[in-house]
C-alpha cells in the first residue's frame, strides 16, 4: 500500500474517536496490551514522561519536548488529535514521522491488526511506541489520548507521571462530575512514580492525594510551589514575557513564550516544576528551560494555541474546546483593542452547547460552519442553537469559506478568531497553508 492507501485503510476500517466520537472509545486494555506483545513490548525499551488532564495537557506535553531537545536528547513526543496531517501525532526532536515507517508499521502487522479489529488510536499508540524503540529514543513525552486509567497509552511505566486541568469534557465517557473525571486522570499514577498536579482544584484534590497514597507516589501541586504572571502583548505579534516564581526557593524564572493564552501561566508553572522533580534523575540547565519554553513552536511543531495567523486585521486561532478552556480564550478577546470581533466557529456534534454558548459575546458578528470531520456539528443547527443565546450570524458549509467571508468583512482594525473545536482549527491552518 502507498502512504495515502495507508491512511485510507485506518480511518475506514478502524474506529476512529476525532472522526465519530464515542462510538469509537474502548473502555478497557487488551487490545493495545495484545498489539504490544505483539510488536515486542516496545514502551519498555525508553524512558518516558506521561501528561494527561482536560485543559492544558498538549501545551505542557510540547513544551516538556522541547525543552529535552535544548537539553539534547533524542525525544519522542506522542499527541493526539492531529491538526493537519496524521503524522503530527509522532515525532522526534520535532519531526513527523516519515510516511514510509506508517506504511512499513501497518504491513508489517496487517494480520494482527485485522484478526483484533483495534480502534484508530490502538493502531497509533502501537506505531508510535514501536517507532521511538526503534529510533532508541532517550526519552518519550506521551500526551494521553481520552481520560487516562483506561486510554491506551497507559500501560506505560515512566519516570514521572503529569496531570493538568480538570473541566467538564467527555462526560459521556468519564463521568459528569469533577471528582468522577479526576479519577480516570488519576489512573495514570503509578506506584512508586511522582506525579505532578498542575492546579489545586478542590472539587479533585482529595482524589488525586487518595491514589497517589495507593501508589505510594510523591504528589505534587505545582501551584503550591510556583507563581507565573505573563505580562500583555501590547501589539499582538505572538509573544509575551512572563516572570515565575519558586516560593520555597525564592528562585526567579523569568522569560519569553510565544504560547501568548491567558491560561499557559499555569501550564508553564507546571513545566518548572516538572523539571524542579527531574533534577538529578535528567541533565539539564536553567537556560534549557527557559530556551525550551520560548523555541516549543520551532522544537516541536506545536500550532493552534492562541496562534496569531495574520496582523492586519488580526487574526487568531485557538482549539480550546471546553467550557474552562473557553472561558480564558474570550476574557483575552475581549482585552484586545478592536472595532469588531468576528468569530468563525464550529463544534463537533457530541459538545454540550448549553455549556459553551452563554460564554460567547452577543455583540460579535458570527460565521457559523463545519469542520471536515464526521462528527462535525452541522452549521445550520448551530446556528439554530446560538441564536438561543442571542449570537447572530450567516452560515458556511466549510471552514474556508467561513474565514474568506470573514476577511471580506473585516476591516484592519477589527479581530477575527477561529475556533470552538480542534478541527474548525486545523481545517482553517490547512486552508491558510495552502492560500485559500
Amino acid at each position: 500500500m502507498t502512504y495515502e492507501q495507508t491512511l485510507d485503510f485506518l480511518y475506514n476500517q478502524f474506529p476512529a474517536y476525532h472522526r465519530i466520537g464515542k462510538a469509537a472509545y474502548k473502555a478497557n486494555l487488551e487490545n493495545t496490551i495484545k498489539l504490544d506483545n505483539h510488536t515486542g513490548n516496545p514502551h519498555k525499551k525508553f524512558k518516558s514522561i506521561h501528561v494527561a488532564g482536560t485543559n492544558g495537557k498538549g501545551s505542557v506535553s510540547h513544551m516538556i519536548a522541547s525543552i529535552f531537545q535544548e537539553a539534547g536528547y533524542k525525544t519522542g513526543l506522542y499527541t493526539s488529535p492531529h491538526l493537519e496531517d496524521f503524522r503530527e501525532r509522532i515525532r522526534i526532536n520535532g519531526s513527523m514521522i516519515p510516511e514510509e515507517d506508517v506504511v512499513d508499521f501497518v504491513a508489517s502487522n496487517i494480520e494482527i491488526i485485522k484478526f483484533l479489529k483495534p480502534s484508530f488510536f490502538e493502531i497509533t499508540v502501537s506505531m508510535a511506541f514501536t517507532f521511538f524503540a526503534k529510533s532508541k529514543v532517550d526519552i518519550a513525552v506521551i500526551e494521553v489520548g481520552l481520560g487516562g486509567r483506561l486510554d491506551s497509552t497507559n500501560i506505560i511505566n515512566p519516570l514521572l507521571s503529569v496531570i493538568t486541568n480538570i473541566g467538564y469534557d467527555h462526560t459521556d465517557l468519564l463521568g459528569d462530575t469533577l471528582e468522577k473525571i479526576a479519577n480516570e486522570k488519576a489512573g495514570i499514577i503509578k506506584k512508586n512514580v511522582p506525579v505532578v498536579i498542575s492546579e489545586t482544584q478542590d472539587e479533585t484534590r482529595n482524589v488525586f492525594l487518595s491514589k497517589a497514597h495507593q501508589q505510594q507516589s510523591e504528589i505534587i501541586f505545582a501551584d503550591q510551589n510556583f507563581t507565573c504572571t505573563m505580562k500583555e502583548d501590547p501589539e499582538w505579534k505572538g509573544e509575551r514575557k512572563f516572570l515565575a516564581r519558586d516560593i520555597n526557593k525564592e528562585i526567579l524564572h523569568e522569560g519569553v513564550t510565544v504560547l501568548t493564552g491567558d491560561y499557559q501561566a499555569k501550564n508553564i508553572m507546571a513545566v518548572l516544576q516538572v523539571f524542579s522533580i527531574l533534577k538529578g534523575k535528567m541533565k539539564f540547565s536553567r537556560e534549557n528551560i527557559l530556551n525550551g519554553i520560548k523555541k516549543v513552536m520551532m522544537n516541536t511543531g506545536l500550532s493552534g494555541r492562541w496562534q496569531i495567523l495574520d496582523t492586519s486585521p488580526l487574526i487568531i486561532c485557538d482549539t480550546g474546546h471546553n467550557r474552562e478552556g473557553l472561558e480564558y480564550v474570550i476574557k483575552q478577546l475581549s482585552r484586545i483593542p478592536k472595532t469588531d470581533l468576528h468569530m468563525v466557529i464550529g463544534f463537533v456534534n457530541d459538545k454540550d452547547l448549553t455549556s459553551v454558548l452563554p460564554l460567547f459575546p452577543a455583540d460579535s458578528i458570527y460565521y457559523f460552519t463545519k469542520a471536515s470531520v464526521p462528527r462535525a456539528l452541522g452549521e445550520h443547527i448551530l446556528q439554530a442553537k446560538a441564536e438561543e443565546w442571542g449570537l447572530k450570524g450567516k452560515c458556511y458549509p466549510e471552514v474556508k469559506s467561513a474565514l474568506k467571508a470573514a476577511k471580506e468583512s473585516a476591516r484592519k482594525t477589527d479581530v477575527i478568531f477561529i475556533g470552538g473545536s480542534t478541527f474548525v482549527v486545523g481545517d482553517a491552518l490547512q486552508s491558510i497553508r495552502v492560500g485559500c
